[in-house]
């Protein structure tokens, strides 16, 4: 019985077939248990101290506690407040073991969770906040994402209701978090639209408040978000406290801020992808990561089915499809190995939402969103994964759905003068851009079949004309090699032959009667092998794995891919590429690829065509490979030698191998760089090849050295035209984008074979640390450590600091990591100090305290220290260093404060002297920022004051300061007042003066860097006052 009565409230919903506890359930009951038979029958004040000596025993019997207290408060809300009271007086870790349970309820089991528990996690929430707890601001972030949009059941309304009162009760706290600021205006702008229906009108007022006041007052904080901004702000336009907004925004953008130029700055801004996914619930990003990640193409119906009857049901749910289709396109990046293989791509997915989208407005929302990336597209900024979707959807759709391609370019044509007529240019730009990315990077070969099909209406047609004349014609002749085998690529792909005339599943893109192949074209015959974009191939290819007759055509089709492939090729080269495409078998491949080569070293003069259609049929055959993943999982000589031995690498181990003094080098040399201008990926290939095959050899004496090693590779840079520091650079981003595993494994390799351009260029060690995970930081560390690589060094070392104050918290943690295991100076670190903002530069200020607490104080330091600004009470950095300081080296750092303190008074540093001085390595600061320095630290030590050195300096600044000054620092001075009253008394108080030939060294090292610029500084006047004060500090000198 009293087994039974223990048994802890539920704390999810329970159903007839989900009736058993999972694990964290049950790990939850066991400490309720455990902590009512701990403090069953106590008083308050034994139960606390049975609660406390539990606590103390180890990690274990706190987390039980803990989490005890936590199932009280979740399950049983007259008990919360003295369960809440308790938790606070026995946590030892400032509750973070709360804060990592609570995130867990939150993010997986929220949707299980009764809503008792619910009410309670919030109102738990609010508390601790209330109380000051730290680290909250994930949890809050957490909620915001379980805020539904186009959800207006009860549960969502009453969810968002809370988390508002909690945001609005709570200002101050708000305001000390810029993301939960950014990320709560983005939320509540996109639910307003959702809140329209009469019943809903006071929460819609409560949440227009909220964010209007947000983003008038803390508009900086908001600029973070980006682009999409600008996307939400349009969809409540018609409000009028919004319709002030945008006037405002459009005509008086510096009333938001004086650093802000306008719209223009926040469209040409990226969305970050923490915003994007902050609006879909969990539960929905993982249903739509599984759909796109391990669903196969034509198996994804019944997934698009219930995903529809989940989420899409309702009519409110209709604007859901936006923030679905914003996720898609700026979140889910696939890699190569899910781009060629046959799991249901992006355009499919996206395709679906726009064909079952019922109403016109979310319709025409859900377009916008499809292409708000191409208005400000920017290859610099932006990524070619946020634009591909658009193009591949209207590219797809045109063979069994043209109305969805027909209106996808319509809206694309008219959203260029109606975006924002005065932008028209800047979006005509940021489209035609996006379409040459397009091109560029061959998404699709070319752009006017689609822009040119017979499929679209009349108007339509001369409607892209004349807005995209540039894409509307097929390239010129010299081009026509290629784009001649896809002439009737929109009439009939060839996957259209594999149509069994039925269809089991209504899937959109799906093949239908209508799209059968149209054989009036004229031979050549169509052909797979032609130079196709990635993408458009392998849909291709997804699409026939649906269907069985695929097998029974798939032979004759290769046999004419191998022809057609090489059709611009004769003789030797023309048999050799054809074989090579004809192989199944890797070593056969190999041996083929070998004696390609050797044809090709043959010719003493080549034509350029040649070499062009040549380079162009390799990266055809060799596509699979180029485009998958070459490093190993499991490093090893062994791994490495096997995953190196692809035909692609036979070329380029003979551009390794092939000696300085032959002279057909040339013509391999001009083949791979043909090829890199189709397949960019070659640069980073030939890189890993050079270490891969060089990996069993580190050891061997007879190995090239350093300098020879990479060589081919700086030749091959050459053959490009383009810098080695380039070559470099876009080398790693490509291999940053296909796999940051290879990225992290060759990083020492290029500091090592390039010091003098890796070593303090802040783009390379960037792209190092924003891939690198812990495991691959700690493999960094310890090169650095052993002394076998190099990443930074003294003379650059400042450059990067301050390239890296705009990197992720991560990418500076992992910086500074690195600065640390290279033993840097903080004489090279310091100068950076004066720099770093407390509330916008963390990081960086964490770890230079860290350092800086474990150094000895010198003149240097102690200046540079305290010629930061008095900031706001939160900024307790120079404090903390002097405490720190205090601590270890209370004399030195008192000898060193007071005679840069009296250094900076007209009693001690005279103007003449001050004029007499040269340059100096940095400026003192002026005496009343080391009053407010000291009168800071004042509330964590009083001993330090009362050493006779700081007496003296602090009655000299007294001295020498205005009344204004003697006020605001009158709890300073009063250390000093209490101090000579004892003296007066004959208390003999004071200690004795120690080290004076030092002190005086010290004050004439301070004094010597003081300079007329410095001096200005000084609001401290009355110099008859000051040559009392001297008079005096010289008497009590000579006592």
């Amino acid at each position: 019985m009293d087994q039974t009565k223990l048994h802890a409230p539920r704390l999810y919903n329970t159903t007839f077939v989900d009736t058993k506890k999972d694990e964290i359930e049950e790990k939850y009951e066991r400490c309720y248990v455990s902590l009512q038979n701990l403090i069953a029958g106590l008083s308050d004040k034994d139960a606390h101290d049975a609660l406390n000596n539990t606590v103390a025993k180890d990690k274990a019997h706190e987390e039980t506690v803990c989490l005890g207290l936590l199932a009280v408060i979740l399950t049983e809300p007259p008990n919360c407040a003295k369960s809440y009271r308790d938790l606070t007086l026995i946590s030892r870790d400032g509750l973070l073991c709360v804060h990592t349970h609570l995130s867990q309820l939150i993010l997986e089991r929220w949707v299980k969770l009764t809503d008792v528990v619910r009410s309670q996690l919030l109102w738990l929430v609010r508390e601790m906040i209330k109380t000051g707890v730290g680290g909250v601001e994930p949890l809050c972030w957490n909620l915001m994402r379980h805020m539904a949009g186009g959800d207006v059941t009860p549960k969502n309304i009453f969810l968002i209701e809370t988390v508002l009162d909690i945001l609005m009760d709570n200002r101050a706290w708000l305001e000390k978090f810029p993301v939960i600021i950014a990320t709560s205006v983005y939320t509540f702008l996109r639910l307003i639209e959702d809140h329209m229906a009469t019943p809903l009108a006071n929460l819609q007022k409560k949440e227009i408040a909220f964010t209007v006041s947000l983003l008038r007052e803390r508009f900086n904080d908001c600029l973070i978000i980006g682009r999409d901004l600008v996307r939400l702000l349009q969809n409540v336009a018609r409000i009028p406290e919004f319709e002030g907004l945008w006037r405002d925004l459009l005509h008086n953008p510096k009333s938001f801020s004086p650093s802000f130029n306008g719209v223009l700055s926040i469209l040409q801004t990226r969305t970050s992808r923490r915003f994007l996914q902050s609006r879909l619930t969990p539960d929905m990003e993982q249903k739509l990561v599984f759909l796109t990640s391990n669903v196969r193409f034509g198996n994804h119906k019944r997934y698009q089915d219930w995903f529809q009857r989940q989420y899409l049901g309702t009519p409110e749910a209709q604007s859901l499809r936006c923030d679905l289709i914003r996720f898609i396109v700026g979140v889910i990046h696939p890699t190569n190995e899910l781009l060629c293989s046959d799991i249901i791509p992006r355009w499919a997915v996206i395709g679906w939402l726009l064909t079952t989208c019922t109403s016109n407005i979310a319709a025409t929302n859900a377009k916008l969103a499809l292409f708000y990336d191409w208005l400000f597209y920017d290859p610099e900024r932006d990524n070619i994964m946020n634009i591909e979707p658009a193009i591949l959807v209207m590219h797809h759709s045109m063979r069994s759905h043209p109305a969805v391609t027909a209106t996808l370019l319509d809206f694309l044509c008219r959203i260029i003068p109606n975006f924002y007529p005065a932008m028209a240019d800047k979006v005509k730009t940021g489209i035609y851009t996006s379409l040459k990315q397009i091109l560029d990077k061959r998404v699709l070969p070319a752009l006017h079949p689609l822009f040119d099909s017979p499929k679209l209406d009349k108007e339509l047609r001369v409607m892209i004309h004349d807005t995209f004349p540039d894409f509307c014609f097929p390239p010129p002749i010299e081009g026509s090699r290629i784009d001649d085998l896809r002439d009737d690529e929109m009439e009939g792909p060839p996957d259209i032959e594999n149509q069994n005339g039925g269809q089991q599943e209504a899937v959109f893109s799906d093949e239908e009667p209508d799209s059968v192949v149209k054989p009036e074209k004229d031979p050549p015959p169509k052909a797979k092998g032609s130079a196709k974009g990635k993408k458009d191939k392998d849909s291709t290819k997804k699409t026939k794995a649906k269907e069985e007759p695929v097998k029974i055509k798939e032979e004759p089709k290769i046999k004419e891919e191998s022809v057609d492939v090489a059709k611009n090729l004769e003789g030797d080269l023309k048999k050799a590429v054809e074989r090579l495409n004809g192989e199944t078998d890797n070593e056969s491949r190999c041996e083929a690829m070998d004696k390609l080569v050797q044809i090709v070293l043959q010719y003493e003069d080549i034509e350029s065509d040649t070499i062009t259609a040549l380079a162009s049929c390799l990266c055809e055959v060799l596509q699979s490979q180029l485009e998958s993943k070459v490093f190993p999982e499991t490093v090893s000589a062994e791994t490495l030698e096997d995953s190196i031995g692809k035909p692609i690498f036979v070329l380029l181990r003979n551009i390794v191998e092939i000696s300085d003094y032959d002279e057909r080098r040339n013509i391999i040399y001009t083949l791979v760089a043909e090829m890199h201008t189709f397949q960019p990926r070659l640069g980073y290939l030939l890189i890993y090849y050079i270490e891969a095959s060089t990996f069993s050899e580190e050891s061997d004496s007879s190995k090239n050295s350093s300098n020879d090693k990479m060589q081919p590779y700086m030749e091959f840079c050459d053959n490009l035209d383009k810098r080695l520091e380039e070559c470099i650079l876009d080398d790693l981003k490509m291999c940053q984008e296909d796999d940051v595993h290879l990225l992290c494994w060759l990083a020492p390799t290029i500091y090592n074979e390039f010091p003098k351009i890796a070593i303090g260029d802040a783009n390379i060690l960037h792209i190092v640390v924003s891939s690198v995970d812990a495991r691959q930081l700690q493999e960094l560390v310890c090169r650095i450590v052993q002394g076998s690589l190099t990443m930074l060094q003294d003379d650059t070392l400042q450059h990067i600091l301050t390239a890296s104050l705009m990197w992720e918290t991560f990418e500076q943690v992992c910086l500074w990591q690195l600065v640390s295991a290279h033993s840097m100076s903080i004489s090279t670190i310091i100068p950076v100090l004066t720099k770093l903002d407390f509330a916008s530069h963390a990081e960086a200020l964490t770890a230079i305290l860290l350092m800086l607490q474990q150094e000895r104080p010198t003149a240097e330091l102690v200046k540079q220290v305290l010629s930061r600004d008095v900031g706001p009470n939160c900024d307790m950095f120079v404090m903390s260093v002097l405490l720190s300081w205090c601590r270890e080296h209370e004399n030195t750092l008192a000898d060193l404060v007071a005679s840069l303190l009296s250094s900076r008074c007209p009693a001690v540093a005279s103007p003449n002297k001050r004029k007499r001085t040269g340059t100096r390595a940095s400026a003192a600061p002026s005496a009343e920022r080391i009053l407010g320095h000291l009168d800071r630290m004042r509330s964590g030590t009083k001993q330090f004051f009362k050493l006779d050195v700081m007496q003296r300096a602090l009655h000299q600044a007294q001295s020498s300061c205005t009344e204004v000054q003697k006020s605001q620092y009158s709890n300073l001075f009063s250390l000093l007042e209490v101090e000579e009253t004892a003296r007066g008394k004959g208390s003999g108080r004071g200690r004795r003066p120690a080290n004076s030939v030092a002190k005086k060294k010290i004050a004439k090292e301070l004094i010597s860097d003081s300079t007329d610029e410095s001096s200005e500084d000084e609001e401290i006047v009355k110099p008859r006052q000051a040559k009392k004060r001297k008079k005096n500090i010289v008497g009590s000198d000579s006592d």
